[in-house]
């Protein structure tokens, strides 16, 4: 069956994610990422693009490709290496794959809160860990953008962990996510995030996890009746250059790529934190059920697997808690 959100997407896939070509005699490059054109994401990565256009006098050009055009995360991960793609946003889970550290704020619940996420992106141990995974991959990771805290859908109430077990839990496709779901006794089921809205309709999966401004997105909210703030991840995304794309700039032209994406970085951060506190309102409206559920008892299920096979140190651990 044909459903309108597949509809919306082949239509979607079918167009241009083209964000500036406007300078056509500039060198062309290709920003990849799989989230939606209406994302703040997008917007502020076409905002960057064409600033970049500006200040470089139409030398570099980016398109940018929206909702998964050019592949799922592990696949525009690949393409840094493979050089069919030159820029993309990826969740740190999914950097983590490559430089496991990389990964660590991604534990359930080792980030507090917004105000965590904010010391942590401005320490010395945020900037080591980017020089560890600018070392192993030889890309370079130039800025760190707030993808929101992740919050539990379903199509029943989830108050507590035992609510949770047992629950078919769609996952992205990264290593970390498991804790998760080890930590609540859910049945963790990796799918690409494009197929994520017809696995939720047809029943694959019974739930899944996500920001606000993400759920409301995606529309996952027309397929789920729950939406339990569980705040278990306090998510966030890299922008990364890849080495080969790096070489060809010229040492003025990346400090104006490192400077302007830094700046859409933080824009894109206030405007995922403003859609933060207005969207619970809006489900609400919705006629969706938007639950304050036991935020300690997820916590207590969770945390003690933060140091269990993980891949980065205690001591890289405990700095990140004083923070």
């Amino acid at each position: 069956m044909i459903t309108r959100r597949g509809l919306g997407l082949g239509a979607m896939l079918a167009a241009p994610f083209i964000s500036n070509a406007a300078h056509a005699q500039g060198q062309r490059l290709r920003w990849a990422h799989v989230y939606e054109v209406g994302e703040a994401y997008h917007t502020e990565a076409q905002w960057a693009a064409r600033t970049i256009a500006e200040r470089t006098n139409g030398r570099w050009n980016i398109e940018v490709f929206a909702a998964s055009a050019l592949g799922n995360e592990p696949q525009i991960n690949q393409g840094l290496t493979l050089g069919t793609v030159d820029i993309i946003y990826t969740g740190v889970a999914f950097a983590g794959a490559s430089f496991r550290p990389m990964a660590i704020t991604h534990a359930p619940y080792a980030l507090r809160d917004f105000a965590h996420f904010e010391k942590y992106r401005a320490s010395d141990l945020h900037r080591e860990l980017v020089a560890g995974y600018d070392r192993q991959t030889t890309h370079h990771a130039v800025a760190l953008t707030y993808y929101g805290d992740r919050h539990m859908t379903a199509n029943k109430s989830i108050m507590t962990p035992a609510d949770t077990r047992g629950l078919k839990l769609r996952v992205p496709q990264a290593p970390s996510y498991l804790m998760l779901a080890r930590g609540i006794g859910a049945n963790a089921t990796p799918i690409a995030f494009a197929e994520v809205y017809l696995a939720l309709q047809n029943g694959t999966v019974d739930a899944q996890e996500n920001p606000l401004p993400t759920i409301q997105a995606k529309k996952f909210h027309e397929v789920q009746t729950h939406i339990s703030l569980t705040g278990h991840i306090t998510e966030s995304l890299l922008t990364i250059i890849g080495n080969g794309t790096m070489r060809r700039l010229s040492e003025a032209d990346r400090g104006i790529f490192r400077e302007v994406l830094a700046q859409a970085a933080d824009r894109c951060t206030a405007s995922i934190r403003a859609q933060e506190g207005e969207l619970p309102a809006w489900f609400r409206a919705q006629n969706k059920v938007v639950q304050e559920p036991d935020r300690a008892a997820f916590r207590a299920a969770c945390v003690p697997l933060h140091n269990e096979n993980v891949g980065w140190s205690r001591q890289q651990y405990d700095r990140l808690q004083a923070l």
